[in-house]
């Protein structure tokens, strides 16, 4: 029978439902298919500002979706679909098209039953050993209280054997108190079971381990045993919560609920010990305009670790606001990641500059590659841009996809999900090991076609085109230690045990300039 378990939290957001829901599901050793919940109206998180929900995740089918999709995809060594990911958009519009059919037959259609019963239907069209659902929000918010019915109308629907309710809540140690406090989390536990819904486990993040005494008062409160109140302790990287969780007896929960037979897991444990024993040190700089919240970068952060730990080095993060550059880069390596419109797009020119004279490695996400192109377009001399940038620019070497011209719609309509590159012989195409790639996109602009030629002079070369030969997915130089930019975003692929190639070669390369500066420029 499939297996169904359910995240909720409460108290207060950014508690970590992703990483909780993405750890349970790595200690499982089954197929597991993982489904995020969101209330927000929006069809998808592509119209969405990076500063107002974090990163837009992209699928290798085109979806748009949550960035707790990354956790998903990188805990749980899975390829998610665009289907996983529901939203009260989506399911508004699906119930507004079913009415406009007639498929309600004259019913007056409601909340209950028909949209709660869409949402279970979305839930069980998933064909997964164990379903891992991700409820969005906190318990208590209006926009996921439909979601809230449906998880508790489904304990009727699969049985009570076959589902289990974990609840992410917070236990706080307030300054001069010293003191675990419970009553948030028991507050919040009450306000579940108010709508109908028993935990079975309650994860409470603390900064601390929970002590025996609190533990018990929880357990006490919230009817549940000790044994099924589990600490989510503040770490300094994400990939040790699933052994935290292992270490205090959440598989043997799991197993004893869910009748899994899971054993320990073990597949990090050597990266988890090579980040905590680096051998040598670098500073990498993201120079981007979203530098306010760090989840704008999520991916890329993410990247860099998995980099550091195979590389057993510690990596400290910059994040530099291009709008207001004028210094100069101490960096040992720079990306320059993705992005719209051109607020700070002159300062990232400017950083490019800089990088490609002085021999600093450097990484071009997307925006960041086009703008590598249009740097070097000026340095030949053009007065050069993108369009989206100046639309009346002389020379538009960066310029609008044709087939984006007439799309009037912002939402799901640019150049989304996987295609695949043809690699020359060069730097790009030794890290993959291949000249063939597949890489994740989100753009509506490219390199134009008019200037290929052009731009191919002073040790820029073109190095990947898609498999029609019309657009630039990547670009190296010959003259330099590493300046790369690809049109995609490999740090959406990368993952703890298969670091992204491309983050890989900078990485490697800003240690090897650091060990022996000779090999700058």
């Amino acid at each position: 029978m499939q297996k169904i378990i359910v995240v909720t939290g409460g108290v207060l957001s950014g508690l970590g439902k992703g990483i909780t829901a993405a750890s349970i599901g790595h200690l499982i050793s089954k197929q597991v298919t993982p489904i995020k919940l969101d209330g927000y109206l929006n069809t998808d998180p592509g119209t969405m500002n990076p500063l107002e929900h974090g990163e837009v995740f992209v699928l290798d089918d085109g979806s748009e979706v949550d960035m707790d999709f990354g956790h998903y995809e990188r805990f749980l060594n899975t390829t998610c679909t665009g289907a996983q990911s529901v939203t009260m958009g989506k399911v508004f519009e699906e119930i507004r098209k079913k009415e406009r059919r007639g498929d309600y037959l004259g019913k007056t259609v409601q909340y209950v039953p028909h949209v709660v019963d869409l949402i279970k239907e979305k839930i069980l069209s998933i064909k997964s050993e164990i379903i891992l659902i991700e409820v969005g929000g906190t318990v208590g918010d209006l926009e996921n209280n439909l979601y809230i019915e449906a998880i508790r109308q489904l304990r009727q629907d699969v049985g009570k054997e076959n589902i289990l309710y974990v609840h992410l809540t917070y236990v706080p140690i307030p300054v001069g108190v010293n003191e675990q406090k419970s009553k948030p989390t028991q507050q919040s536990v009450n306000e579940l079971r108010s709508k109908g819904i028993q935990p079975d486990i309650i994860i409470a993040r603390c900064s601390e381990y929970l002590t025996p005494k609190i533990v018990h008062k929880i357990a006490n409160f919230c009817d549940v045993s000790p044994q099924h109140v589990i600490t989510a302790i503040d770490v300094d990287n994400v990939y040790k919560i699933p052994y935290v969780f292992q270490e205090q007896g959440l598989l043997t929960v799991l197993n004893q609920s869910l009748k899994l037979y899971l054993q320990p897991q073990t597949a990090w444990t050597q990266l988890l010990t090579n980040l905590d024993n680096p051998q040598q040190e670098i500073v990498v700089a993201i120079y981007g305009k979203y530098t306010d919240l760090g989840d704008s970068y999520a991916s890329i952060n993410e990247a860099l670790m998995h980099c550091a730990a195979h590389l057993n080095t510690k990596i400290n993060l910059q994040l530099i606001d291009t709008t207001t550059f004028n210094g100069n880069i101490t960096a040992n390596a720079v990306i320059i990641p993705g992005g719209f419109g051109s607020r700070g797009t002159e300062g990232k020119i400017e950083v490019i500059k800089q990088c490609r004279k002085q021999g600093t490695p450097i990484l071009g996400i997307c925006l960041g590659m086009q703008l590598m192109v249009v740097e070097h377009a000026r340095s030949l001399g053009l007065n050069a841009n993108s369009s989206e940038i100046d639309p009346n620019i002389e020379h538009p070497v960066i310029d609008i996809m044709p087939e984006q011209k007439s799309v009037t719609d912002k939402g799901a309509t640019m150049r989304l999900g996987a295609y695949t590159a043809i690699l020359k012989e060069g730097i790009i195409s030794s890290l993959y090991n291949s000249t063939t790639v597949s890489e994740r996109h989100r753009h509506r602009y490219e390199v134009n076609p008019q200037y290929h030629n052009q731009l191919e002079q002073e040790g820029l070369i073109l190095c990947g085109k898609s498999e029609d030969g019309r657009l630039i997915e990547f670009i190296e130089r010959n003259d330099h230690p590493y300046f790369v930019g690809t049109q995609a975003h490999p740090e959406l692929k990368s993952t703890f045990t298969k670091p992204a190639p491309l983050f890989m070669g900078l990485v490697d390369a800003a240690l090897k300039i650091r060990s022996n500066p000779e090999n700058a420029n």
